[in-house]
């Protein structure tokens, strides 16, 4: 085959040589800023003649292509021959046979998978790429197919197949996404290390979380949740959301977590919480912004006291499927300072179940929030099972995948409705301590009696009497009317508490040995498990003290 007669018709050449031709202009002719005819002639006298430069075409195509760094075959026909491979091509793979069908001759073209291209470009006449293809000696190539014609009036149709050795950029890619890769699972680990590892387990709930790290990049959010077990029953449960993404959300959620453990210690209102947490959102950092929900249960209202700073509301659902949403009191997130946060209630009776959740499970791009809500509501409402199965159904049903766009955090919390004998485990009992020094021996027998029917050992039997003594005293002495007694057993623990109309929290000390008071609260921190106390929201307080239950 003649090799001169080929000629790749690659786009913008023939506009190229028109615009050549187009150059020669005719001397008579001026148009604006023409030189005139004498003094054209001047300046070419004055300047000396330059040596003409060949055009590109009458460079020899073949000397060209012989010298291109770069690998070129050329096929021709509908059976893809082989016509031509230049020197580039035969150092990398060898001498080829011309003439025979490129299958049997390139097979190195097999693997990038180039045959089904030559195909395509050869039916449509446009030029087509494969970007990045390892060939099997183990470099990688851009290879660029081109449509050319054996003569101007078209009756014989090739490939020009181009390909340009990219191993170094293909490397330098994979060592890139490999970093990404090692960097988004530091920033995922270092979120996961930031969030609870172990959930603690309340007495009179269940509890799940799960969190779904959003995107592939390396960016993470400030998704966090939290489960604190308050003492007497009372557990707290917070969820929240730093706003931006990075490893400075992580930080400042992290300090965020700390500080709300430490506040929770103090067994503050949740109202409270958030006011002590707000101020410090804005010394950690005051251009990030966070939304929180801090909420408390105690198992003795039968509600879930809250308060929420610019955070998405509670929804729980009760034991016949209704769902309701916990709109108020809602203030502004946190960080943004001047406001009196609120707290509000929402019922939390036997059988029901609570979801707490960041904005990543329920926001959608083009779709109004409150849709996302509603439809979070509906996924709710027939969720039953465990809840780490709620946990899960509820992410499936808002459809987040490992690429989905934003972190997710789900905290869910049930309140079991116990029957049977597991119900003898979980009992109430309290009594109102009415008149004077006389309600010391009434409180006593009626905790004897209490614990005797709920058949405790002696010893245990013996220390809740000398606990209750010892609180119940205290109260008479120095706290003020109304005065109610309480005791509470679960499968776990036994908790007495005490309350009282005075405010003042008692505090342990130690007493000298002239003094006659100070080692009650000293005798129950000795005795008992756990002991503490907080202030109570109408006024007053409540001292109460924890036995831990020995294990069947």
């Amino acid at each position: 085959m003649n090799f001169t007669r080929w000629s790749a018709r690659l786009p913008g050449t023939q506009r190229r040589a028109a615009a050549q031709t187009d150059t020669t202009v005719d001397p008579d002719r001026r148009g604006d800023g023409s030189v005139p005819a004498a003094r054209a002639e001047q300046l070419t006298d004055e300047v000396p003649s330059v040596p003409a430069v060949p055009a590109i075409d009458g460079l020899p195509v073949r000397d060209v292509l012989d010298r291109v760094p770069a690998l070129v075959a050329l096929v021709h026909g509908p059976d893809h021959r082989l016509a031509y491979v230049n020197d580039a091509y035969v150092a990398a793979f060898g001498a080829r046979d011309l003439g025979a069908r490129a299958r049997e001759a390139l097979p190195e073209l097999d693997e990038p998978g180039l045959f089904p291209l030559l195909d395509q470009v050869q039916r449509s006449g446009r030029p087509r790429t494969l970007k990045s293809r390892k060939a099997p000696d183990g470099r990688s190539y851009t290879f660029t197919c081109t449509p050319v014609t054996e003569s101007h009036n078209g009756d014989g149709r090739g490939v020009l197949v181009f390909a340009t050795d990219v191993t170094d950029h293909a490397e330098a890619a994979t060592r890139l996404r490999a970093s990404e890769r090692r960097q988004r699972e530091t920033a995922v680990t270092l979120q996961r290390s930031l969030l609870p590892q172990e959930l603690e387990e309340p007495d009179d709930l269940r509890v799940a979380a799960t969190y779904h790290p959003g995107g592939t990049e390396a960016a993470v959010g400030g998704d966090w949740y939290d489960v604190i077990t308050l003492g007497g029953g009372r557990t707290a449960l917070v969820i929240g959301d730093v706003m931006g993404r990075g490893v400075r959300a992580a930080a400042v959620m992290g300090q965020l977590r700390t500080a709300v453990r430490a506040y929770a210690r103090l067994d503050l209102p949740p109202h409270e919480v958030l006011q002590l947490l707000d101020g410090l959102a804005t010394e950690i950092d005051a251009n990030q912004i966070a939304t929180c929900v801090y909420a408390i249960h105690d198992p003795n209202e039968g509600r879930l006291v809250y308060a929420s700073a610019g955070h998405l509301p509670i929804l729980v659902r009760d034991e016949q499927g209704a769902v309701q949403r916990a709109d108020e009191p809602t203030g502004p997130p946190l960080g943004t300072g001047g406001w009196i946060h609120a707290s509000g209630a929402i019922p939390l009776a036997p059988g029901s179940t609570a979801v707490l959740y960041t904005d990543g499970l329920v926001e959608r791009r083009n779709e109004d929030l409150d849709e996302g809500i509603a439809a979070l509501e509906r996924a709710l409402s027939g969720a039953t099972g465990s809840p780490q199965v709620i946990c899960d159904r509820l992410v499936r049903s808002a459809g987040v995948t490992p690429d989905h766009d934003d972190d997710v955090a789900v905290l869910v919390l049930q309140h079991p409705a116990r029957k049977g004998a597991e119900a003898e485990l979980f009992r109430n009992a309290a009594l109102d301590l009415l008149g004077g020094v006389e309600a010391a021996p009434r409180a006593r027998a009626f905790a004897s009696g209490v614990l005797t029917s709920w058949r405790f050992p002696a010893d245990l039997h013996d220390l809740g009497v000398l606990a209750t003594s010892e609180l119940v005293a205290n109260s008479l002495q120095h706290g003020t009317p109304p005065m109610r007694l309480r005791l509470r057993r679960t499968d776990r623990r036994l908790t007495i508490e005490v309350t009282d109309g005075d405010d003042h929290l008692p505090r342990r000390r130690r007493a000298e040995p002239g003094d006659e008071s100070g080692r009650g609260i000293a005798i129950v921190a000795t005795i008992a498990s756990n002991w503490g106390s907080r202030r109570t929201p109408g006024g007053g307080k409540a001292v109460w003290c924890e036995f831990v239950l020995p294990k069947p």
